[in-house]
């Protein structure tokens, strides 16, 4: 009787995306997964380390893991970016108990980490980052749906002040375009009518001539694919061409997910974004001379370290100016390790960064309501699977 594996996904669509992939590495090696806790042998938790309230999250889903399963063994391995975010520290944590750790270029070796922990006392950890690791070969297990998730992609080299996606996944490297178009083809020959081409920033998608232009042309070409969507681009080298391709194809999403993350230029620069509030404004005004239609989302922190109320202000103005069809707001979270945390103190109390949120958010929703964005999504030209996308 083979051992049954529970896998749970915590936080972006690229840790959604690695959990397909490691249920295939599983089931490829005589592993069954299965969507039963109960049922399980062993419990994996498939993990985000971008803020803090994600860790809490996997600390207290472990923690309610081990008194429902008390009465019976289980092995509980914690994959994904905590493990290379918190390091030792996770695998020594007397409190949670866990049995192993693997970072998100260690899932080949999934199988005899398992073994290796089965058959031992000891703690196990595999956490070395890969500058070619990109699992291709890997056929995903996916879950019934029209969306496939299709990993361009790995890494990032942006390094952003509060980021720790360099850190926890590693630098940026490219998966050849031929695997990522035969892995189109078998999504869509296998009933997936959509994917979404996914990368920190597929901007940076590099592969000897290829760049993500010519990508998303090829892909977008694939026969029986209808709709196309790429998470996430960034602000500071988004190329005109793509807005071409984009013209060229009907089937690519008129939807584009640009993070802002903060309004105010120096506050931008402390961050890294390496481009202004007033680029930002000037690249949103191409987009939509190419879409009048064009569905537009951001990301925003609050909070950031120095952030003063004018500031603050200057982010407001320009969520007002613009009109994001929907934002996803976060307050600033200090994570070890980032460029933020070692220049920066978290000096911005937690009540203002409260009052600021709830200001975009009562912001955001007037300007939702006032322009039933979501309507744009019953038209399969603008059609990307629902408000999902904010997590990278």
């Amino acid at each position: 009787m083979s051992t049954k594996v529970f896998l749970r996904s915590f936080g972006c669509q690229m840790n959604e995306a690695d959990s397909e992939l490691v249920r295939g590495i599983l089931s490829q090696a005589g592993f069954s997964v299965t969507d039963n806790e109960e049922d399980a042998d062993i419990v994996l938790l498939n993990t985000c380390a971008v803020r803090d309230h994600a860790v809490r999250r996997v600390e207290g889903y472990v923690h309610d893991l081990r008194h429902r399963a008390k009465e019976r063994p289980l092995l509980v391995g914690i994959l994904g970016c905590i493990p290379t975010h918190l390091k030792e520290e996770l695998i020594h944590d007397k409190n949670l108990n866990i049995d192993f750790i693997a970072g998100p270029d260690s899932y080949r070796r999934l199988p005899e980490l398992i073994n290796a922990s089965q058959t031992s006392n000891d703690k196990i950890s595999d956490l070395e980052l890969s500058i070619t690791e990109n699992y291709e070969g890997i056929n995903p297990q996916r879950e019934k749906g029209i969306n496939a998730w299709v990993t361009i992609m790995r890494g990032c080299d942006n390094f952003c002040a509060y980021c720790v996606v360099p850190y926890t996944r590693g630098r940026e490297r490219s998966k050849a375009p031929q695997k990522v178009l035969d892995e189109v083809f078998n999504a869509v020959n296998s009933g997936f009518p959509q994917v979404t081409l996914l990368g920190q920033n597929v901007n940076s998608y590099k592969y000897i001539d290829w760049d993500f232009a010519k990508l998303l042309t090829e892909v977008s070409q694939v026969p029986g694919l209808r709709r196309v969507r790429f998470v996430a681009p960034h602000p500071k080298d988004f190329p005109v061409k793509l807005l071409e391709v984009m013209k060229d194809h009907r089937n690519i999403c008129r939807h584009i997910h640009l993070p802002l993350q903060a309004g105010n230029d120096r506050v931008l620069k402390m961050m890294n974004r390496n481009y202004t509030q007033e680029q930002f404004r000037a690249l949103v005004a191409q987009m939509r001379a190419y879409f009048p239609k064009l569905v537009l989302t951001t990301d925003i922190i609050v909070g950031f370290p120095t952030e003063t109320d004018a500031e603050f202000e200057d982010t407001f103005k320009i969520m007002r100016e613009i009109e994001f069809d929907s934002a996803f707001i976060f307050k600033y979270s200090e994570r070890q390790g980032t460029l933020a945390a070692k220049r920066y103190k978290d000096d911005v109390p937690p009540d203002k960064k409260t009052e600021r949120i709830v200001r975009l958010n009562e912001l955001q929703k007037e300007i939702s309501l006032k322009k039933k964005s979501w309507a744009h999504w019953r038209d399969p030209r603008n059609y990307s699977g629902g408000p999902n996308h904010g997590k990278i």
